[in-house]
């Protein structure tokens, strides 16, 4: 797909981070892009700042959803490319023992259930939601309709101890990539998933520099974290790439994770 003024983009997740980078990689190509992001703040900063729309949607609920489509669609028109990089984490053993009193507890189900939604069923309904609305298009010349982006994890191949939800939701996402690939194949719209490592976005910035030194020099090579620029390459790539489909694509470095 040739990137162009003529072309609108979706990015959820985009008012920071790996999604940020994606909305200044695909505006840089002059795409329309409307970022979708729970942060009303940080999300109209980042719209004003790259010369996007910003919805504020919620990508666990259909109609908050539903609403920011129309409201991308009204500002941009009707998008050909969705990068998906909404989502979050959280940890806690499968069942654990509280060393100093013997308690024992489980992972809340709850706990579970949320991240499950937000980053596997959140993604699925954008997906689907952005497919149905890409199928209203003609194809372009190179007979691309539509190109999707999703983000899963490393952690969807190797998870650590407490990342039982959070492996479970991005091993999802790269379970899915392939059939929802061969369901829109026919269509002439083209899904793949990028896996990042570890990378320095704002769930890390907070960290302390020594503590980031760390992480990266766990990293084969090259030995730091990743840069939310090179996820965006990466998206980027696969959705100008015609042949770039149904892949799940590790971007961590060449590092496997350790159990801790």
């Amino acid at each position: 797909m040739e990137l162009s003024s003529n072309i609108a983009a979706v990015v959820t997740g985009g008012a920071s981070g790996l999604g940020l980078a994606t909305v200044k990689a695909l505006r840089a190509h002059g795409v329309k892009v409307a970022i979708f992001d729970m942060n009303e703040k940080t999300g109209a900063a980042s719209a004003a700042e790259t010369g996007s729309v910003f919805c504020k949607v919620n990508v666990t609920d259909d109609a908050s959803v539903d609403a920011g489509f129309a409201q991308a669609r009204a500002a941009n028109g009707q998008e050909r490319i969705l990068v998906n990089c909404a989502g979050t984490g959280n940890a806690a053993k499968t069942a654990s023992r509280a060393k100093e009193t013997g308690e024992i507890k489980h992972f809340p189900l709850d706990a579970f259930n949320m991240i499950i939604q937000i980053n596997l069923v959140g993604t699925f309904r954008c997906i689907a939601k952005s497919a149905a609305g890409m199928l209203t298009l003609d194809p372009l010349p190179d007979g691309d309709r539509g190109a999707i982006v999703n983000t899963a994890s490393v952690a969807a191949e190797d998870g650590q101890i407490g990342q039982a939800a959070y492996s479970a939701s991005k091993g999802g996402v790269v379970g899915m990539t392939l059939p929802i690939a061969r369901d829109l194949s026919g269509e002439g719209i083209r899904v793949n998933t990028i896996l990042p490592g570890i990378f320095n976005t704002p769930l890390l910035q907070g960290a302390p520099q020594n503590v980031k030194d760390a992480l990266g020099a766990q990293v084969p090579f090259p030995k730091r974290l990743g840069i939310p620029e090179e996820y965006a390459s990466l998206a980027v790539e696969m959705i100008r790439n015609g042949y770039f489909n149904g892949e799940d694509v590790r971007l961590d470095g060449a590092i496997r994770m350790a159990p801790r």
